[in-house]
């Protein structure tokens, strides 16, 4: 089959890659066009157009994915199959054109997780097991015929960064696994609404927004934690630290965190640090400890080193830790 392949970040890489090594005829790939990046902003290529370019693949990086050249170029390229993963989304004039199809690998068990960010959103709610899924595109946002799917088990250690990583190779492995079940004629798709029972709530995975990942203080330890998993290492959950000497205002990222459930007596959002260890946070149920963080303008490091350098105690009398843009909590640390 003659297929064309369309993706952009490193996610994508390892099923293009997958695909070349089972010496399938890619006859070209399609990305986003070269983008301004680091302090020079020098035009990047997309990690897929690196690899395209490095193994002689013909690249095509329209601005729109409906213009008449771009689509005129994909009829004459005729490609029997396209394949999208981590894509923009498809015009119906371009996803109907390959006789065979063009199928999308999604970051979920469709139908649970449509949407932009499903891996953010399966750790951030909790879940111990999500999945991939590849599916025939069509008029409606992950809602295709199910090809094939693929169960995974979230550790409760990871952060979006192992999930991500897992689900790239297992995700390569099941592009290639549909691309052959294709060929073979030895796939049955299967309508997505035949396995949504009427009482099924399906969960939602939306694109996250800066507001998502301002941590709320008021919810329990361990959705605060899963919070700060599912948004490490980018976009990365932050709270805000104030002066109360100077109303100096200080942006604090959070990569990592542990949660401990006790009893105690002290008022949601309390910082309590002894400025050597540890910094740790009161949820309703218990303590957030910090692990790793970062003040704005410096770099990542761990709550010990950060203490040597920032002290808590000395510096904050009174401090907010956000709630949402315009509600804040004032504490006082020990």
């Amino acid at each position: 089959m003659r297929i064309i392949f369309m993706g952009t970040p490193q996610f994508a890489v390892a099923s293009l890659e997958i695909l070349l090594k089972n010496n399938y005829n890619v006859v070209a790939v399609v990305t986003t066009p070269d983008k301004p990046s680091g302090r020079g902003q020098k035009l990047t290529a997309s990690p897929v157009k690196q690899f395209a370019i490095e193994n002689n693949i013909t690249v095509l990086q329209p601005e729109k994915l409906n213009e008449e050249t771009f689509i005129e170029t994909i009829k004459e390229i005729n490609p029997d199959l396209q394949i999208v993963v981590a894509f923009r989304k498809l015009p119906k004039v371009l996803w109907q054109l390959p006789p065979v199809g063009t199928f999308n690998l999604h970051a979920s068990l469709l139908p649970d997780y449509r949407g932009a960010a499903p891996m953010n959103w399966a750790i951030i709610n909790g879940e111990t097991e999500t999945g991939l899924t590849t599916f025939f595109l069509n008029e409606n946002i992950d809602e295709g015929k199910i090809l094939l799917t693929k169960h995974i088990s979230i550790d409760e250690e990871w952060s979006l960064g192992e999930l991500h990583d897992e689900m790239m190779v297992k995700g390569a492995e099941l592009v290639i696994k549909t691309v052959k079940a294709i060929e073979n004629q030895k796939v049955t798709p299967v309508d997505q609404h035949s396995i949504i029972l009427n009482d099924r709530v399906i969960n939602k995975a939306p694109k996250i927004f800066k507001d998502d990942c301002r941590i709320n203080w008021n919810n329990k330890a361990k959705d605060v934690v899963n919070l700060i998993r599912g948004l490490s290492p980018v976009p990365t959950a932050f709270t805000e630290l104030i002066s109360s000497l100077d109303s100096i205002e200080f942006y604090l990222k959070i990569y990592k965190a542990s949660y401990e459930l006790t009893d105690h007596s002290f008022e949601v959002g309390k910082l309590f640090t002894d400025n050597k260890t540890y910094i740790k946070i009161t949820t309703a149920d218990g303590y957030v400890n910090l692990i790793d963080i970062q003040l704005a303008g410096k770099k990542r490091m761990n709550v010990t080193d950060f203490l040597r350098g920032f002290t808590l105690k000395d510096k904050f009398q009174v401090m907010k830790l956000g709630f949402s843009k315009n509600k804040s909590l004032k504490i006082t640390t020990k």
